[in-house]
């Protein structure tokens, strides 16, 4: 008789809903994909679907339960199964859709998805989640509200500036513009403070926004913000997965000789990240030689500049990164060779 070393919930996550898949490894080595259920995305569907688990799978072995990270709308189930001590892990999107893509699946559905989570979770060997430091979560938070402010307040100076183009401007309307300006700017200035103000209370956290700071474009915000995205980059284990998280990665389609298209950039991963780092990579252009030389290369490698751009932003982010690891601060005097600098931003 067969014997069970290993069961896995795998987990597709929307905002309203969980597809839950349950899977199976015996003893010589044979998955098998046996059950599966949708519940609600809140503290009720949590109780439901532990208890659903629990009757399905018994004692036999220690149930892990396998989502990705998608967006904020997992994070409520992965602290209530954390808070029960159930094993619980947490994967990069890109991991999973690459796996996907080796699986034979012609349709993308929901409950597909929970199935190649739940296959993903029973073939691989997996850390367990642990819940991300208090402080990162609070950063994200401000961070995310502050971007939302700055964008309400480019809203207004839109308004205020076609207002003030047409032949009679409304006095008024104009007015309240300019208030809601300066509400927007006042907003902004009181968030700013109290990420300050957190980053100061963590040694650690301000440790690492000092070192990060040093990098020619990036600032205590911009480096703030990437700890909060990425959790102090708890999920990343290389550069690779840090570029493919933030959807800085390369894409392209190609097909022997008849079908090949551009590469981009997908796109697939964490916004935030991405227009974290866009400015930072334009000043990096400006004024750092080194960055500005491989701004240069590419542009005349290929004559596209916002290639060349997200390449900068790219390499701006994974540095970042090391730098975070090593503890290690941005090292002006060193030039590294040329070839290996365009190879690797490339």
């Amino acid at each position: 008789m067969r014997k069970i070393v290993k069961q896995v919930a795998g987990i597709d996550v929307a905002a309203k809903e969980l597809v839950v898949t349950l899977g199976r490894m015996y003893d010589d080595w044979t998955p098998e994909i046996y059950a599966s259920k949708s519940f609600a995305n809140n503290q009720k569907g949590f109780l439901s679907l532990v208890l659903w688990v629990k009757k399905l799978t018994g004692a036999v072995e220690a149930v892990r339960y396998v989502m990705e990270a998608t967006g904020v709308y997992h994070e409520a189930l992965a602290y209530f199964l954390e808070a029960q001590g159930h094993p619980l892990t947490i994967v990069l999107p890109s991991k999973i859709s690459n796996y996907f893509k080796t699986l034979d699946v012609k349709s993308v559905t929901d409950t597909t998805a929970a199935e190649a989570i739940a296959r993903f979770g029973l073939e691989r060997k997996l850390d367990n989640w642990k819940k991300p430091n208090a402080v990162f979560k609070k950063l994200r938070q401000l961070t995310r509200e502050r971007d939302q402010v700055v964008e309400a307040r480019t809203v207004a100076k839109n308004q205020l500036h076609a207002e003030a183009a047409e032949a009679e401007p409304g006095p008024n309307t104009v007015a309240r513009l300019k208030k809601q300006i300066a509400f927007f700017t006042k907003q902004e200035k009181e968030i700013k403070e109290e990420i300050r103000a957190l980053v100061k209370a963590d040694p650690q956290v301000s440790q690492a926004v000092d070192i990060m700071s040093t990098l020619p474009g990036v600032g205590s915000l911009t480096a703030a913000i990437v700890l909060a995205e990425t959790n102090g980059f708890e999920l990343v284990r290389n550069k690779r997965q840090l570029s493919s998280y933030a959807g800085l990665d390369v894409k392209e389609k190609q097909s022997g000789t008849s079908v090949k298209g551009k590469p981009r950039i997908s796109k697939k991963g964490n916004k935030q990240l991405r227009k974290a780092m866009h400015l930072p990579a334009l000043a990096a252009i400006r004024h750092a030689p080194r960055f500005k030389a491989v701004y240069a290369r590419l542009v005349a490698r290929h004559g596209i500049k916002m290639k060349a751009a997200v390449a900068v932003q790219r390499k701006l982010l994974e540095i970042m990164y090391v730098m975070y690891k090593t503890k290690t601060p941005y090292q002006k005097e060193y030039v590294p060779k040329i070839a290996e600098e365009n190879q690797a931003a490339a």
